[in-house]
């Protein structure tokens, strides 16, 4: 099943009753613009951020980096294998929305005897007018397209790091890699949405939700209850129609 609307719960009704092992809904972040003002962390899983690949995931899966909060063990962290060949492990992050990358934060906390001796950071750019990348996000960048944003750097075991980039550049991926392996419990890279990548977050945003939500929050934007009625009923290109004071309200 795929519907376009954004939703915040779910039910699940059984009948008459009986037990149920798992319950799994699968989709993707769609964040509120209006939360993306200022500085923001680009990775996070509840801003849209993505896991797009990793070199391997053996105890626990590499997605818990971009989870809200601490880790409280290695189990909610990105714990890898310890490798017996050569290479290093590593993981790649397509961003919430792109921007430039202002500081990173690399959170060892709970790996004492296996956390990573080294770890480097780089970004890419995404596909598109102004590096945007859309919301199902392209392919991760090849190997020629990565900047360097943090040079091979000294880690230290529970410990959270946090580095300021030099040269911060618009970027839509991260790119963490880790020598030779060990586990991390989160991954955090602070930056700023660009205005064109707010622009578009804030239409996907307003197109998807349902129109009864979508009439309430253009209301609250200022907007007279019959137009925002009108525009909260269209099926699409809602973000078209909106005067440009009231896109403004959803463009901190």
């Amino acid at each position: 099943m795929r519907d376009g609307h954004r939703y915040t719960h779910v039910r699940l009704s059984i009948y008459p009753d009986g037990g149920v092992a798992r319950l799994r809904v699968h989709g993707e972040v769609v964040p509120d613009p209006r939360f993306l003002g200022g500085t923001i962390d680009l990775a996070a899983a509840e801003n849209g951020g993505q896991v797009v690949a990793c070199s391997e995931e053996y105890y626990s899966p590499a997605a818990s980096l971009i989870q809200p909060g601490r880790a409280r063990t290695m189990a909610e962290g990105w714990e890898n294998a310890r490798r017996r060949g050569g290479g290093n492990d590593w993981v790649i992050v397509r961003l919430a929305v792109p921007g430039p990358i202002r500081y990173a934060e690399l959170d060892t906390t709970c790996f004492a005897g296996n956390a990573p001796g080294w770890a480097r950071l780089s970004a890419a750019p995404g596909p598109g007018p102004g590096g945007t990348v859309p919301p199902a996000g392209p392919p991760a960048p090849s190997a020629g397209t990565w900047a360097e944003l943090l040079p091979r750097t000294r880690l230290q075991p529970d410990t959270r790091h946090r580095f300021l980039v030099a040269a911060p550049a618009p970027a839509a991926f991260g790119r963490l890699d880790v020598y030779p392996d060990g586990g991390m419990a989160r991954l955090r890279l602070w930056g700023e949405a660009g205005p064109e990548a707010r622009r578009r977050a804030a239409a996907r945003w307003l197109g998807t939700l349902p129109a009864g939500q979508a009439t309430a929050v253009l209301e609250s934007a200022g907007m007279a209850p019959e137009m925002a009625g009108q525009i909260g009923a269209a099926a699409a290109g809602r973000w078209g129609l909106l005067p440009g004071g009231i896109r403004a309200a959803f463009l901190p």
